[in-house]
């Protein structure tokens, strides 16, 4: 088949690039570079069958033009990163939401199946832990940038499911849960490669807050997997789905397992949140996904554990990846 994958120079763009080249299928990406990293997909481009455009999805003709010619679209370009999304809320909205507008706009025209990546963001302040695909949403102030994000992330979810009410576009929602692995950096504040990095150096760990809020991180090896099976599966249009793994950790846990994992002799620093991005940011205590949907849908289960997490970003930092992990 002939799959455009937008965002595919980023972390998780560039693992279902590989995933993809590998099955066989045509692969085209574009990706601007803004948050993609050209080395994360260096490697395919002398692959048969693989083509990088170096643009910007909100490039209407252009758009039109690869989606006109493709059979699957993987919308994976977005805004990434608390601190971006802090620094640069205007940017975020704009990049979020007139990139899906323009992706779902030429699909609906071509009958073109397509995947629009939301996020655990969408729950916001939900306390009903683990969060189900049909929970209501609570989201903060419009003043908190940090909601920012997560009201854009839910408008793509509005767009695309309005798509499919009216014309039956199909159109699948996945919501991500913290995926992570070999390839994702910390530079937009990242939690796992920040702490992993630090800890390879034996410097100090920054736990922003006080550490017990929890998350739940999925090996992204593991969600591209579920990426491409919901985008094959007629009974996963019209619908949002959980993506990631439900095994809860603390952010203090996770930096101790950092820290044993890797030998290194990192203390762990506390830092307040307006220390980290001024007045008034806002966190979630505890993101936990329900993946009973995914599971029933397609089969979906996780193989992968924090621990192999670490390790496997570990080995990409100190210039050892394993083939088997970073290509299975």
């Amino acid at each position: 088949m002939k799959i455009l994958i937008t965002g595919g120079a980023g972390f998780i763009g560039s693992h279902l690039s590989d995933k993809l080249i590998a099955e066989g299928h045509q692969i085209t990406v574009i990706d601007d570079l803004s948050t993609g990293r050209y080395s994360n997909i260096a490697h395919l481009e002398d692959k048969p069958g693989f083509r990088l455009i170096i643009d910007t999805v909100l490039n209407s003709a252009l758009m039109e033009e690869l989606i006109r010619e493709t059979d699957r679209v993987y919308h994976m370009a977005s805004a990434v990163g608390v601190r971006l999304i802090m620094e640069q809320p205007v940017k975020t909205i704009e990049t979020i939401f007139h990139g899906t507008d323009t992706v779902l706009k030429f699909c609906s025209r071509y009958r073109k199946r397509v995947l629009i990546p939301s996020t655990s963001e969408v729950y916001g302040k939900g306390i009903s832990v683990p969060f189900n695909e049909d929970d209501d949403l609570l989201t903060g102030a419009t003043d908190k940038h940090r909601w920012a994000y997560a009201c854009a992330k839910t408008l793509d979810e509005f767009l695309a499911l309005a798509h499919w009410k009216e014309t039956q576009l199909p159109v699948v929602v996945c919501r991500l849960f913290n995926t992570v692995g070999p390839r994702q950096t910390g530079q937009y504040g990242m939690v796992v490669p920040r702490f992993v990095q630090a800890a390879l150096k034996n410097e100090t760990i920054e736990v922003h807050g006080d550490g017990t809020q929890s998350r739940c991180f999925g090996h992204v090896l593991d969600v591209v997997e579920g990426l491409t099976r919901l985008i094959e599966t007629p009974a996963c249009f019209g619908t949002v789905v959980n993506l990631g793994n439900s095994e809860e950790v603390s952010i203090n846990d996770l930096a101790k397992r950092a820290i044993d994992l890797t030998g290194s002799t990192s203390q762990i620093k506390y830092l307040t949140y307006d220390e980290v991005y001024g007045d008034g940011f806002e966190d979630m205590q505890r993101r936990v996904p329900n993946l009973e949907k995914a599971k029933r849908l397609i089969g979906y289960q996780p193989t992968r554990s924090l621990d192999d997490i670490i390790n496997d970003v570990a080995d990409e930092m100190r210039g050892t990846p394993s083939e088997s992990k970073m290509h299975a």
